[in-house]
């Protein structure tokens, strides 16, 4: 009798267990809001001195150094140290299990690009919680990747995506709305909903572009859940005219380094995708090693290390574009071939 007992006391428990790992599981993303400091005693008027510098989550805190936080007007070092030392309490910031970091994974959602060979390349699309990278000469398709991705965003996908609204800042003025119409037209949307659901800026200097990122994190932090992916298209096209020659290349990657440094930070704290577009230079020294490509994309180590899948871009015959993974932590490295057609990126007709 009493093995008996022991065993249905067993299977409770283990029929517990499971339901709970089930219940984790089916949790979504949750953004923890600054607003939870005041019921932990922080003031309401600090609270709205951190929105006010672009920082509207738990998750935000953790991520913004020490000093960075002391330079915000009215916030002394003992005020910062508080709220950081709440901020731990609140979101668990230490080690967790590999377990852990994989049922976490599971709030990712991929975007597709329009092309199946392309989504296949990527591993189904566009992954959010990460930066992905598009460089390549002019007329490669980098902006016609980003112009596809605005619409491609709003429609639902696989694995349960459900859709969702565009962040697009705009370095180079190339951003067009009857193209949008036009790659609309070939998933017959509403040409006003569509277009609705796209948040444009146009950013006319480096810092422009920084500042862009603090009224994108308060959009998504007003509307969680609800923006997808933020496109930057180009990331460096304003860095090459605001610093010239080497005496300002230190200052350049540094100013580089916080831009892609909040780019990845947005993106593990609001699950966004992000989708950026570089350029390329020539490389001199090249030709002296042989290479059989004498190009590379600018920006240094920087940008090398800071994006999570680098995508080299080039012409291929007429219409046709070849894409290659040139680095990603995930994926093996090889080719796609798509085309540019009047409704966007799409496969490759034979």
């Amino acid at each position: 009798k009493q093995w008996y007992q022991r065993r249905v006391r067993e299977m409770y428990a283990s029929a517990v267990e499971e339901q709970q790992v089930e219940y984790e599981s089916e949790q979504t993303f949750e953004v923890q809001d600054v607003e939870l400091l005041q019921s932990h005693g922080i003031n309401v008027a600090d609270i709205k001195k951190l929105k006010g510098a672009g920082i509207c989550t738990i998750k935000g805190i953790l991520m913004t150094t020490v000093k960075k936080l002391c330079n915000i007007k009215g916030l002394s070092e003992a005020k910062v140290e508080k709220i950081k030392e709440v901020c731990k309490n609140l979101c668990d910031s230490g080690f967790i299990t590999a377990f852990e970091v994989s049922e976490r994974r599971k709030n990712i959602f991929k975007i597709g690009t329009g092309s199946k060979e392309l989504d296949k390349l990527l591993g189904g699309g566009l992954e959010s919680m990460a930066i992905t990278e598009a460089f390549g000469e002019f007329r490669t398709g980098k902006t016609q990747l980003s112009h596809t991705l605005c619409v491609l965003t709003q429609l639902p996908g696989s694995n349960g995506y459900s859709g969702g609204k565009v962040i697009y800042i705009d370095t180079e003025n190339t951003f067009r709305p009857d193209r949008l119409r036009s790659i609309a037209d070939r998933y017959n949307l509403d040409h006003t909903a569509m277009l609705d659901n796209v948040l444009y800026a146009r950013a006319y200097t480096s810092e422009h572009q920084l500042e862009l990122l603090d009224f994108a994190a308060a959009k998504c932090h007003e509307e969680p859940g609800i923006f997808k992916i933020l496109i930057v298209d180009s990331v460096m096209a304003l860095f090459r005219v605001d610093f010239s020659g080497r005496g300002e290349l230190a200052d350049r990657q540094q100013k580089l380094a916080q831009l892609l440094a909040r780019l990845q930070k947005m993106s593990e704290e609001y699950n966004l995708a992000v989708f950026i577009t570089n350029q390329m230079t020539a490389d001199p020294g090249a030709t002296m090693s042989f290479q059989a490509d004498p190009k590379k994309p600018i920006g240094g180590n920087i940008l090398a290390h800071a994006s999570t899948t680098r995508i080299y871009l080039r012409k291929g015959r007429g219409e046709l574009r070849i894409a290659k993974i040139y680095d990603s932590p995930d994926m093996p490295e090889s080719e796609a071939t798509f085309a540019i057609t009047a409704g966007g990126i799409d496969d490759a007709k034979e």
